[in-house]
């Protein structure tokens, strides 16, 4: 993977682990709006990959593709929270779909359904079931990184500082996995199931519709429904 001069053989890199990459970005896409690129996703993923090579080492405790994938993932990520690839409207939707949420729990002292969600926005329930289907993905930046909640791949772990970081960044870091975690368990039932077949199995929505008996639109939306609680559970998270 390195020259003979110890420099980045950067094209070795891109044989041998440019087809993880592309595997990762499909993967990431396939959540995503139809206006996300992949050949970007894939682009910005190489160059954490190349972030990787330069700064790994046995000291971190991890199999290099394990640790060069944290740092793919993380570099696409990045790439779309620096882009405006949700349209207007869509960001416009969820803000309105969160603000709904959390008034109507503190209406109903719960978690609300949908048809109380949705008179909450003044729209009819077919209205709110498509608004929902709309926010497809555009959550995903806000959650991706915090998704898992066990397994050897756990993605919350990856928000884990370093060993050496600062002690209150570590309790902060830990409580906010905490607090994540709790609010995945309050979820309903169905949208649990829907959070962890997706996140922690990798099934896809149609693969999760045929175990829940409903349409790929229909995951669509507990998918989307589900993040907003989360997210207005975490607000006020400190």
């Amino acid at each position: 993977m390195y020259t003979a001069h110890g420099t980045l053989d950067r094209q070795a890199a891109i044989e041998q682990y440019g087809p993880m990459v592309r595997r990762a970005a499909s993967q990431l896409v396939s959540r995503l709006p139809a206006n996300v690129e992949l050949d970007d996703l894939v682009q910005a993923g190489m160059i954490g990959l190349f972030d990787a090579m330069t700064r790994y080492s046995t000291g971190h405790g991890a199999q290099f593709e394990t640790f060069a994938m944290q740092r793919v993932r993380g570099a696409m990520l990045d790439e779309l929270r620096s882009s405006d690839w949700l349209p207007r409207s869509v960001r416009r939707n969820q803000r309105a779909i969160e603000g709904a949420i959390q008034r109507a729990e503190q209406r109903v002292q719960r978690s609300p359904s949908e048809n109380e969600i949705a008179a909450e926005l003044g729209v009819s329930l077919a209205e709110y079931q498509t608004m929902l289907g709309d926010a497809r993905g555009a959550q995903l930046v806000h959650l991706e990184d915090f998704a898992g909640v066990d397994g050897d791949e756990d993605v919350l772990d990856r928000q884990l500082p370093a060993a050496d970081g600062e002690p209150s960044e570590i309790f902060g870091e830990q409580r906010f996995r905490q607090a994540l975690i709790t609010a995945i368990e309050n979820l309903p039932e169905r949208e649990r199931l829907v959070m962890g077949m997706y996140y922690e199995q990798d099934l896809n929505l149609k693969e999760i519709g045929a175990v829940l008996g409903v349409t790929e639109s229909r995951v669509s939306q507990l998918h989307s429904q589900a993040v907003a609680r989360l997210r207005t559970q975490l607000k006020t998270w400190k």
